[in-house]
């Protein structure tokens, strides 16, 4: 083997992440490290947009938990990721990019596409850093890689200028250290004992921290021998299976559901692998005077409404385990005030099995949804009115089968973090939720897609306008005003990409429609026509909810 370059060596660093995609777009600041992964068992996956990239490198990183990679070139190219790479970081999803740079002897004046990358990512990373120095590179990325999968996950950056690129370095990738668990204090676990054990009406917030933490199954135990109702987020889904009696399903709309009822009159907010980002506690605790516990890897964020009685600081399992053992709840009787809640929940959820309006319903849209996937197949949600609609009401039986943007809200994330999924999961089936305005800002990806055989299905709420938008203009204002615009005929989309096409016709139309396009086997698209009255009719049942549960 002749002498490395920096390029190469980072190449080797890359590998001994295990990492096994790169994400991205070729440039001429970053051509050293095309070339150098020509020869690497990583696959470089050439998207059509750098935001693309971004998205992909996010949802593989939240599904996996180790860091997605997504490159790109300098200048407008940079930018474009940065998007999808303040998704990563606000969303707790690791994520390393890299970017290409003018020459470090160029950057003392105005350089062409030369912008301040380091600067620029600042404010929407854990970290990031420019090698500067060939003798660095090891260490950048090594660091870039433990800073982002380190507990709360998120995104770095890493700068490499192309004259440092081509630079000689006779450097070996250092080696990965393991991470260690954190145990919480027995002072934490008395604590939050006592308090559970005493409480009348506790209440389980379940975030996404108890995904990220693979603690799912000791939460369902912990709620399960303890008797307490569980609540998740919409980044939260599938912490406790929705079909165990204490699933209270998810929490998190702007406005109340029947689900703020069970936060009313709670004593007691248990918080497991809670982020504030996920549902502000200014929703479920405006007064602040909620008892709180708060259980996770990473410490209480300060917010005036979300102040720990106890915190409980150390690995989510290991925590809830240990609780369990310290709590007497003998004769506290609290499933049955949990199963009258449950039971409103889902007779709301199953009223619109059968509705046969046209355009459909969201609720019918996604029940209907929830029908044809198994257990284990995966949804990404873009960001829209239908995301309110998924939130509510698609719900998990497993850990990250729903994945919802939701501390950046980026619209624009479906189809690329559909394609991710699939490279992650084969074997299950994918299907990205959009809306109409979230599928035109990233359906180039749909070629990408198709090129590098990752079929999914990507379902089109249709509406003709940016429905959320609407919905809030009208609660508002009682109008709305520049929400409206113009489509494509979305199947002859599909079938000029060498895709498939669908459009719904009716109700009726959907489950087959949504089983025969999940057996194809290149992409394909499904236009349905949905019916967003049902927003308004929301907002007025919501403002006249009246909660009718015995001793919750």
């Amino acid at each position: 083997m002749g002498e490395l370059n920096v390029a190469e060596v980072l190449v080797q660093c890359l590998e001994n992440e295990e990492v096994e995609y790169v994400f991205g777009l070729p440039g001429e600041e970053n051509l050293h490290i095309l070339e150098a992964l020509r020869d690497s068992p990583i696959q470089f996956i050439t998207t059509r947009h750098e935001q693309g990239a971004a998205f992909m490198a996010d949802v593989y990183g939240r599904l996996t938990g180790k860091a997605g990679v997504c490159l790109s070139t300098l200048g407008p190219g940079a930018t474009n990721l940065m998007t999808g790479v303040a998704d990563a970081n606000l969303d707790g999803a690791p994520l390393v990019a890299i970017t290409g740079q003018v020459g470090t002897d160029r950057m003392h004046i105005e350089s062409h596409q030369y912008l301040d990358l380091v600067a620029l990512f600042a404010p929407i990373t854990k970290w990031n850093a420019q090698i500067v120095r060939p003798d660095n590179t090891t260490e950048v990325v090594r660091r870039a890689f433990k800073v982002a999968q380190s507990e709360k996950p998120g995104a770095v950056h890493i700068d490499l200028p192309e004259n440092i690129a081509a630079m000689p370095l006779d450097s070996k990738p250092l080696r990965r250290d393991n991470r260690e668990k954190t145990y919480a204090s027995t002072r934490s676990l008395n604590a939050a004992a006592s308090d559970i054990s005493r409480a009348k009406n506790p209440l389980i917030l379940a975030g996404n921290g108890v995904i990220r933490g693979r603690a799912s199954e000791a939460l369902t135990e912990f709620a399960t021998q303890l008797s307490i109702p569980v609540a998740n987020t919409f980044m939260g889904k599938g912490a406790i299976p929705y079909t165990h009696p204490l699933s209270l399903w998810t929490v998190g709309l702007q406005q109340r559901d029947l689900i703020s009822c069970a936060f009313d009159d709670a004593d007691l907010v248990i918080a497991i692998g809670y982020d504030l980002i996920e549902y502000s506690p200014k929703k479920w605790n405006p007064l602040g005077d909620k008892k709180i516990i708060h259980i996770d890897e990473s410490r209480a964020e300060i917010d005036s409404s979300y102040i720990p009685n106890v915190e409980v600081f150390g690995d989510i399992s290991d925590s809830l385990n240990d609780i369990v053992k310290r709590c007497d709840r003998s004769g506290k009787e609290i499933e049955s005030s949990a199963a009258s809640l449950r039971s409103q929940i889902k007779e709301d959820y199953e009223q619109y099995a059968n509705d046969d309006g046209f355009p459909v319903k969201p609720q019918k849209i996604i029940y209907d949804l929830r029908q044809v996937m198994s257990p284990e197949d995966i949804v990404i949600s873009d960001v829209g009115a239908h995301k309110m609609w998924m939130a509510r009401h698609y719900h998990s039986d497993c850990p990250n089968t729903c994945i919802i943007s939701n501390g950046f809200a980026a619209m624009g994330i479906a189809i690329p973090g559909a394609m991710a999924a699939k490279l992650v999961y084969p074997d299950r089936k994918v299907v990205a939720v959009t809306g109409d305005g979230g599928f035109m800002m990233n359906c180039q990806e749909l070629e990408t897609a198709l090129r590098v055989n990752t079929p999914f299905v990507t379902l089109i709420f249709n509406d003709n306008g940016y429905g959320l938008i609407e919905w809030k203009q009208i609660n508002q204002f009682g109008h709305s005003t520049s929400i409206n615009f113009g489509n494509p005929d979305f199947v002859k989309f599909a079938e000029s990409m060498g895709l498939k096409g669908y459009r719904v016709e009716s109700a009726a139309d959907l489950i087959p429609t949504l089983q025969k396009a999940l057996a194809d086997d290149v992409p394909a698209i499904i236009d349905c026509p949905v019916d967003y009255k049902e927003n308004l009719r929301f907002s007025q049942k919501s403002g006249d909810l009246t909660c009718k549960i015995p001793n919750l």
